[in-house]
């Protein structure tokens, strides 16, 4: 992603400067500066998290526990619960009534933010594409 966003400040670079060792070193210490800045927000980000988590108040320290058994449910009466309910009406010969039904998009935007997409970030280490 960081090269994504990256790629048009090197062309610009293309227009401006003419000797390949300065635009390299240009482009290198653009992509460096974006990195550095990355890692520093999210050192950040982990420091808040941290004091949250530590907060003697149920309002700051348990939205994160709120959202996962939120989540958590949401996921298990859309895979599990609803199906089975909808089998057991249909084995016993009844009609099945109108289950409720949850926008499963939004609800895995939420819960793949709050895990953080760690998969992603295994792999890029795995593929030792980080330093």
């Amino acid at each position: 992603m960081l090269q994504t966003l990256i790629a048009p400040v090197a062309g610009l670079l293309d227009k401006f400067i003419e000797d390949k060792d300065q635009k390299a070193q240009l482009a290198h210490d653009i992509a460096t500066m974006a990195e550095r800045h990355m890692h520093e927000a999210n050192m950040g980000q982990i420091e808040i998290n941290k004091a949250e988590a530590q907060h003697r108040s149920m309002f700051v320290a348990g939205w994160r526990p709120f959202l996962g058994w939120g989540l958590s449910f949401a996921m298990l009466w859309h895979f599990v619960l609803a199906p089975v309910t909808i089998f057991g009406f249909a084995y016993s010969g009844m009609p099945a009534p109108d289950l409720p039904v949850f926008d499963m998009d939004s609800l895995m935007t939420v819960l793949l933010g709050m895990l953080g997409l760690g998969g992603l970030r295994t792999v890029e280490k795995i593929k030792g594409k980080t330093k």
